[in-house]
């Protein structure tokens, strides 16, 4: 059986802890007619590789409407799972096309993240992502099919109170640790006249459920081990 030569094919090997060296390579290789290839490297092309380092900064804090309130080390620290929820809750504002994040969508945003104890609790109370989606488009209307939203569309008034009481709940508390999607939950709710709680009164969810869920204030998730 004949045998081609190609040399024109270059082939380099990377190593985590050296710069890419060339290796002799020779494989068989059975092509359409018959004939055995064989792959040799070319020494006329060098690959390159450059390492790069990128460093990612993850803000532990949320917006604030209390310009007194500079962050430092005594301040309370947002867990990742409340953190993770304003961004959805951003995302969800963008799906639905409204111009500003509200506390619906902070709402909404705590279903969608949801492992937090605050999400389990809706869930288990009939409070569930599709039936807020349902009840905010009830309640607040379509948007313009040709309008687009910001990036991050900008808190409501309510949506920023509600984050703001969370805060000084926490503070209030004495309590240390983080302030979990519990206290965005009841930051919600201690807004009577925003979308957020109209819907979850809708819902069922009610000052009593607000005094259960309390239980969960710092504990933003429990694994039960059997």
């Amino acid at each position: 059986m004949a045998t081609h030569s190609l040399s024109s094919l270059p082939f380099a090997v990377f190593t985590s802890h050296s710069l890419p060296s060339k290796r002799r390579l020779s494989l068989p290789l059975t092509s359409l007619y018959g004939n055995r290839l064989l792959l040799k490297p070319s020494t006329r092309f060098v690959i390159k590789h450059h390492s790069s380092v990128t460093t990612a900064t993850v803000s532990l804090s949320l917006p604030t409407a209390k310009p007194d309130r500079a962050p430092s080390e005594k301040s309370p620290k947002w867990s990742s799972r409340s953190i993770k929820s304003f961004a959805m809750g951003e995302l969800e504002a963008r799906k639905l096309k409204y111009p500003n994040t509200g506390t619906e969508a902070l709402l909404m945003g705590i279903l969608v993240e949801g492992t937090s104890q605050a999400a389990k609790f809706l869930r288990a109370n009939g409070v569930t992502l599709f039936k807020v989606r349902e009840e905010t488009v009830n309640l607040l209307g379509k948007s313009d099919m040709y309008f687009f939203s910001p990036e991050h569309p900008p808190l409501t008034e309510q949506a920023q109170r509600a984050l703001d009481w969370a805060v000084d709940e926490k503070l209030k508390s004495g309590e240390s640790g983080e302030i979990t999607a519990t206290y965005l939950l009841l930051g919600i709710w201690s807004e009577k006249e925003s979308a957020g709680h109209k819907i979850l009164a809708t819902l069922g969810f009610n000052d009593e459920k607000a005094k259960e869920v309390e239980k969960y204030l710092n504990d933003d998730i429990v694994l039960n081990y059997k």
